[in-house]
Parts: structure tokens; C-alpha cells; sequence
């Protein structure tokens, strides 16, 4: 807008209004001169935006085209999230169906394990139930095994000795009585000791623990024993290298079980002319060991790791002459490990077999 030079003359009203619009709106103001001679004014007045014609065409192909695109894009969402989905969801269908199978009995199902996440950690920690409820269905079947095959034992012996009798084999005197009677209390000695290792198992066994002079117990047991291991031709020594009472928090009653089962175990097995060494001493970490060591036979590496199975015997090497049942050991594990303690199995010097216990002092 070019507005050409008026003189000092001009209407001071048109100025005013010309003065008022130019505050209103902003707008750029130039003078024009000629040979310094100011002859007008070029002003540049802001106006409506000017669109575009390829500018509205595309706005308007955007209004027609933004449904279409919603709708791939949800679609494309919608099918990465079931795969996804389905991706996700593929182990822990997976590990359903292995639950399903170990439910069912069948303790050989696995499930996969493969990578370092969370669903992998689950699978190995699934993997090892599995295990366990394997392993220990396997000695179910053999526990059942094994006590079926210790009854069947006794109870063919005694069935064939009265069978004997009645067909008149042997006659009924009290020799035949004797034995007889010899073979029923084995079988209920044997069932004792199944009932005993049941409760232990457990752990339904009363444990009524005072302060209890441990050497009492101990000196109390192997003098009630001391007649028989003489009556075998068994040496029985005692060695206690304490200096005053080894007073531990025990159940009295079970600690003669304890070690009524052990010292049961070396005069059954120990041969004729050995000797049994019963040691209690200070151990290193401030508790008490008791130690059993005595002579020949022996028993092997491989042997004495399963010692302290039910049932489990050595019978090459320690005769079963006295008709023991193998679980004389397995409870005194139970009894040992109640009390917080620890049993192992090692060589003896003398030969034999070495029972060692660590039980916590006060």
C-alpha cells in the first residue's frame, strides 16, 4: 500500500484514524524519498492466511484416508498381540500339561528349560519336583518291596515248622515249641522295628527333651549289654574322655534307643573274639561325638554310604547270623538327626565298622 506525501495541510482527522488502525494492527511501515525529499510511505497490512492448493488437496486425501489407517493399524495390533499372546503362552501350556502328567502318576514327564528367564527358572524348578516325586516314588515301590519280601520270610518259616508238626514230621516238644516261639518273636521284633521307623519318619515319635547327662545314658546302656557281648566272646570298652557331665537338651528314653540299636548292631555282627570301643570326647566345634568302632568284619566304601537305608544289609561281608532286620540303623538316623546332630559311617582301625554321632552341647 503505498500512501503518497500530503502537505503540512492535510486533514488531522485522517491522520488520526491512520494512527489508530496502525496501533490496532501491526504492520510495516517504510518511507519512500527522493533526493531527500520524503515523498511517501510503503506499509505492508497483515491479512488472511493464503492456503495452498496442494496443501487443502492433501488435508482432504488425509480426512478420506485416517479410517483406513485406524483400522490396519488396530488390525496389525491386534494380530502381533495374538501371536504375542500365543508366543507367550506356548511354555506355560507346556508346563500344564507336564502338571497334568505328574498328577496322573507319571513321574518321568519333563518340561522344557531352555534360556535364562523367568519361564526357563520356572521349568527347571518343575523339572526338579519332578525329580524328587520320581525318586521318591521309586523307593515307595522298593520299601514296599523289601517289607513285603522281610515278612514273607519269617512268616514261610514259621508256616513250614507248624505244617511240619502237623503232619507229624516233627513231634510238639518244647524244643519245637522253642522254636517256634524263636520265629514269632523275630516277626514281631521285625514289625516293631517297621512301626518304630514309621513314626520316626514322621516324625510322630514323643521326644520329652530335659537336660540329660549324656555319658549316664550311655554308660547305663552298655552296662545293661555288657552280659551279652560277654556271652558272644565280645570285648565291650568304654572310654569317656570327659571331665564333667556332657549335659545336652535330649530326650533320655530315645537316646537308649539309640544306642540300644547300635550296640544290638556290633553284637550281631562282630565276629567272635572282637571287641566293641564306645568313645565319647569333646568334638571341634564345641559339641560331643560318640563313637562306636569295632572289629572285623568290615565294610566297604559303596556300603557304608547306604548304611542307614531301611532294610539295607551287608550281608557279604557281616552274616545276618543273629536275623537282623536293617532297620536298627535307619532309626538311629531318625533318633540322631531329631536331636539335631549328624551320623556317618567309616572305617574302623580295628577293622570293623565305625559309627560316629555329633550332638550339640549346652
Amino acid at each position: 500500500h503505498l500512501r503518497p506525501n500530503t502537505d503540512p495541510g492535510t486533514d488531522s482527522s485522517a491522520q488520526a484514524s491512520s494512527d489508530h488502525q496502525a496501533s490496532a494492527n501491526p504492520v510495516l511501515r517504510r518511507s519512500l524519498t527522493l533526493d531527500g525529499i520524503r515523498i511517501g510511505e510503503l506499509v505492508l497490512l497483515p491479512g488472511p492466511p493464503l492456503h495452498e492448493a496442494a496443501e487443502l488437496r492433501f488435508r482432504q486425501h488425509q480426512s478420506a484416508a485416517f479410517p483406513i489407517i485406524a483400522l490396519a493399524t488396530l488390525s496389525l495390533s491386534a494380530l502381533l498381540a495374538w501371536w504375542l499372546s500365543r508366543w507367550l503362552a506356548r511354555p506355560v501350556l507346556r508346563f500344564r500339561a507336564v502338571t497334568r502328567r505328574l498328577a496322573s502318576g507319571d513321574f518321568a514327564a519333563r518340561a522344557p528349560a531352555a534360556g535364562g528367564d523367568e519361564l526357563a527358572a520356572l521349568g527347571r524348578d518343575l523339572n526338579a519336583l519332578a525329580a524328587t516325586l520320581e525318586q521318591n516314588e521309586q523307593a515307595r515301590r522298593r520299601w514296599m518291596a523289601d517289607i513285603s519280601h522281610e515278612l514273607r520270610t519269617p512268616v514261610g518259616l514259621l508256616r513250614a515248622e507248624l505244617e511240619a508238626v502237623q503232619d507229624g514230621v516233627r513231634p510238639l516238644d518244647p524244643e519245637t515249641i522253642a522254636q517256634l516261639h524263636d520265629d514269632t518273636m523275630r516277626l514281631s521284633h521285625l514289625i516293631d522295628d517297621l512301626y518304630q521307623l514309621s513314626l520316626s519318619d514322621l516324625g510322630a515319635l514323643s521326644y520329652r527333651k530335659t537336660e540329660t547327662d549324656l555319658a549316664a545314658v550311655l554308660e547305663a546302656e552298655i552296662a545293661r549289654f555288657r552280659a551279652a557281648f560277654t556271652t558272644a566272646g565280645l570285648a565291650l570298652e568304654w572310654d569317656n574322655r570327659l571331665r564333667k557331665p556332657a549335659l545336652i537338651q535330649a530326650d533320655p528314653q530315645r537316646l537308649s534307643q539309640l544306642f540300644a540299636n547300635l550296640l544290638r548292631n556290633s553284637l550281631q555282627y562282630t565276629e567272635r573274639g572282637g571287641t566293641l570301643v564306645v568313645r565319647l570326647s569333646k568334638a571341634d566345634d564345641d559339641g560331643l561325638a560318640i563313637d562306636f568302632q569295632d572289629s572285623a568284619p568290615g565294610v566297604t566304601d559303596a556300603d557304608r554310604a547306604r548304611l542307614f537305608e531301611r532294610l539295607y544289609r551287608v550281608e557279604p561281608s557281616r552274616g545276618r547270623t543273629a536275623g537282623g532286620a536293617g532297620l536298627g540303623l535307619a532309626i538311629a538316623k531318625n533318633i540322631v538327626v531329631a536331636h539335631q546332630g549328624t551320623i556317618e559311617a567309616r572305617a574302623a582301625p580295628q577293622g570293623g565298622l565305625w559309627i560316629r554321632m555329633l550332638l550339640p552341647h549346652q
